[in-house]
């Protein structure tokens, strides 16, 4: 490991000091640190102006040899989309500031210890299914993204129940009057898709979930699918002021008519998320979800 790049969640300048550490640390085994530009600046606060390299989050998703992450779950977010459109498959730490994360599950307090783990190739990590989404409006394409969490499809703040036309494999599955509907990995089984009433798919789970958002006939149950489905989701606008949004890990807005298209597919390559060696999965999810406590 060669070049390590360290991303920090915006203005957060409780992470300053710790970006500086983190950079000696890796300076210190012969590894250099590259951070974001945004970064950098955090760490220009904590007496470092000019030391560190700066690349802009899409060329460091590309050069380094893994990234680390100080911050909350959307900054992992943002930099696993990087990853997966560079077509890299280098890890990723996600360190957390603040409560347990259900990706950056690593502590503070535990950042050197797994960031040595990493480092010296020791350390545990999940392959994490990704997303390709696109949409599409006849021959054109208006989005390509790659997102590790859920594609959702959704009404806007003053728009009425929308309808959706969903297929799977090129089998028509249903159409769905609704709030929106959501397509979500394993890893985004526990973000919108559970406060939705979608299940929780284990993250070694080959599946996706399709779970609509308060749906207007109560039979419209979530449905999982095989992990290497192919979904497609069109909506149905009845007029101008019908407002439909497609967002993609929650990072990226895009607004929709009838003639466009949403496909949703498998990515060619996982993200590879380090894991911390102290805490299990099903760990996490009680200390998440406060399973046992009254």
């Amino acid at each position: 490991m060669n070049r390590v790049g360290i991303v920090a969640k915006p203005r957060l300048q409780a992470a300053a000091q710790h970006l500086v550490q983190a950079a000696s640390w890796l300076e210190a085994r012969k590894i250099e640190p590259v951070f974001d530009p945004e970064s950098a600046a955090l760490a220009d606060t904590a007496g470092a102006a000019g030391r560190f390299k700066a690349l802009d989050k899409d060329a460091l998703a590309a050069q380094v040899d893994m990234v680390l992450v100080l911050g909350g779950d959307g900054t992992l977010l943002g930099m696993a989309g990087r990853i997966g459109r560079a077509g890299s498959d280098i890890p990723i730490l996600g360190v957390n500031f603040g409560s347990l994360g259900f990706l950056t599950e690593v502590t503070l307090p535990e950042m050197y210890a797994s960031l040595e783990a990493a480092v010296t190739g020791k350390a545990e990590i999940d392959k994490r299914m990704m997303l390709h989404v696109r949409v599409d409006c006849g021959a054109e394409t208006l989005a390509d993204r790659v997102v590790l969490n859920d594609v959702v499809v959704t009404q806007g703040a003053l728009s009425r129940v929308i309808d959706l036309s969903v297929s799977v494999d090129g089998e028509f599955m249903m159409r769905i009057r609704a709030d929106g509907i959501i397509v979500a990995t394993p890893t985004g089984s526990t973000a919108y898709n559970l406060s939705s009433g979608g299940p929780i798919l284990h993250p070694h789970v080959d599946a996706l979930s399709i779970t609509p958002i308060a749906p207007h006939t109560l039979t419209n149950r979530p449905v999982v699918v095989a992990g290497a489905s192919v979904i497609r989701i069109q909506p149905f606008t009845h007029d101008e002021q019908d407002e439909v949004f497609a967002t993609f890990d929650g990072q990226t807005l895009l607004r929709m008519k009838s003639s466009h298209v949403v496909s949703v597919r498998r990515a060619d390559k996982p993200l590879r998320l380090i894991r911390a060696s102290s805490r299990g999965y099903f760990q996490v999810l009680r200390e998440k979800l406060k399973w046992g406590e009254r």
